[in-house]
């Protein structure tokens, strides 16, 4: 008797995966749902995100940003809510956007960031840095002191209070 079996192909790890941040700032409990994108080899900043133009803050859809209790990001006043976040990276100084529009696709046609300026909702100005390690995933960090976006060689902080 012979017996035939026939192996299933493992489904293939998605490229960029689902991932959820989510930490504590004072009072407030914050959650960043974004898909994390892998270097593999490439030149990420100025390259594969150009500077000057604004990006999804991940891959996939739009990030989301939620908090469930009113915030400063940066000194600024973010009411609670969920936002999509958007980001403008520079070589020395970077725009996090906080727009109400959520549920989106992070990109138009064209590779234009999906967003209506017109739902910006805040936008502050941070400082990126050398981050402490590589990071071959895109992820995103919560402290206590807000939250930051590590990927490749950058760590992009984003003070909270």
């Amino acid at each position: 008797m012979t017996a035939t079996v026939f192996a299933q192909d493992a489904p293939k790890p998605k490229a960029s995966p689902a991932q959820t941040a989510t930490g504590k700032v004072g009072a407030a409990n914050i959650t960043i749902a974004y898909s994390s994108p892998g270097v593999k080899g490439r030149t990420i900043w100025g390259e594969l995100v150009p500077y000057g133009k604004a990006w999804r803050a991940g891959a996939n859809k739009a990030t989301l940003f939620t908090t469930d209790k009113d915030i400063k990001v940066e000194g600024k006043a973010l009411k609670a809510g969920t936002y999509s976040v958007f980001m403008v990276p520079g070589e020395k100084e970077w725009q996090i956007i906080f727009n109400s529009e959520t549920g989106q696709g992070g990109i138009k046609a064209g590779g234009v960031a999906n967003f209506d300026p017109a739902n910006n909702m805040l936008t502050v100005n941070v400082k990126p840095k050398k981050a402490a390690q590589m990071n071959e995933r895109l992820t995103y960090d919560i402290t206590n002191k807000g939250f930051s976006l590590k990927w490749e060689n950058l760590e992009v902080p984003v003070a909270i209070k």
